[in-house]
């Protein structure tokens, strides 16, 4: 609990707004000014007369909150498309992406998770258990339409959904995906459970190769894997839009799962789980890596995504149910 006790302060010290959300034991903080970010999602309770804290994803740190970091949060939003493009080039329509590489540490050509999670977010609806963010970007270089976004963050006591959509403001129409990026905690004994159709094999850049559907992977998922026996960055296509996550008692806290699930069009799964890391990122998405430029040899099924006539959006929801 100091921890985020000490975010929380150094956050109102300074110039990041921490919007706080209490829903019973359920707590949810988010940073506007980092990427419309969510900053934590916890557990609090009494245990013997003291107060303990148990933390669904991974919480920020004070040194990512400083420095504006959305890599260090606990998930942000991906619009207006999820994923890399392979050389942050791609055409659509009558125009072409020219996005500059953008990962704050690593130097890859390839962008990556889309504009918003670089940009402060405004505050429309600040409650004591629901917030509702917007962002709107212009035309630019890196994504040659003009766009609209919204977040909500609506907590409960027993879930936090989180809603995301997108608007096109434009005159043509907008390519377009959406997503989060949830990181979570992960210790010796974690499991992921969740049925997917297929897995995109990568290079050593991160990039789809091919489709491979009797992957060792996918049959590990279904079944229930653990994660310390994995080490992945791949796409999954086909997925059943649940995952369940189970966690073995230690001294983070009394054995417990989450279950997160999502609603169409998040119908993409992107599981993150490098050795070495205490936390993996399950990612509920709308489409896969550099779709924009796999379209002239895979189907819609395979690549996701969607086209946005001037005026139209697109919105998906999806929720974190802890368990305990």
């Amino acid at each position: 609990m100091h921890e985020t006790i000490e975010v929380a302060r150094a956050l109102r010290e300074g110039t990041h707004p921490l919007l706080q959300l209490q829903a019973g034991e359920l707590r949810a903080a988010i940073t506007p000014e980092v990427g419309g970010s969510l900053a934590s999602f916890s557990r609090e309770w009494k245990d013997g007369g003291r107060t303990r804290e148990l933390h669904w994803l991974r919480p920020a740190s004070d040194e990512g909150l400083a420095n504006r970091n959305p890599l260090a949060m606990a998930s942000f939003p991906l619009v207006p498309y999820c994923n890399r493009i392979r050389g942050g080039r791609a055409h659509f329509g009558d125009r072409d992406v020219h996005a500059p590489p953008n990962h704050p540490a690593e130097d890859s050509p390839h962008p990556l998770h889309g504009i918003g999670w670089q940009r402060a977010w405004v505050v429309e609806v600040e409650a004591a258990a629901e917030v509702i963010l917007r962002l709107e970007v212009p035309a630019g270089p890196a994504w040659p339409w003009a766009f609209s976004a919204r977040q909500a963050y609506v907590l409960s006591p027993d879930r936090l959904e989180i809603a995301i959509a997108v608007r096109n403001e434009d005159t043509v129409p907008m390519p377009v995906g959406i997503g989060h990026h949830p990181y979570f905690p992960h210790e010796p004994g974690t499991r992921l459970a969740t049925q997917t159709r297929a897995i995109w094999e990568a290079d050593d850049e991160v990039m789809p190769t091919r489709l491979d559907g009797s992957s060792a992977v996918v049959r590990q998922l279904r079944e229930g894997a653990d994660l310390s026996q994995l080490h992945t960055d791949n796409n999954f296509t086909g997925w059943s839009r649940e995952a369940r996550i189970d966690w073995p008692a230690s001294d983070h806290g009394p054995e417990r799962s989450l279950v997160m699930t999502a609603e169409a069009p998040l119908d993409f799964f992107v599981l993150y789980r490098q050795r070495g890391y205490d936390y993996f990122c399950a990612e509920p998405v709308s489409q896969c890596t550099d779709w924009l430029n796999l379209q002239d040899r895979y189907a819609t099924v395979d690549l996701g995504g969607a086209v946005l006539a001037p005026g139209q959006g697109i919105a998906a929801r999806f929720w974190l149910k802890p368990q305990w």
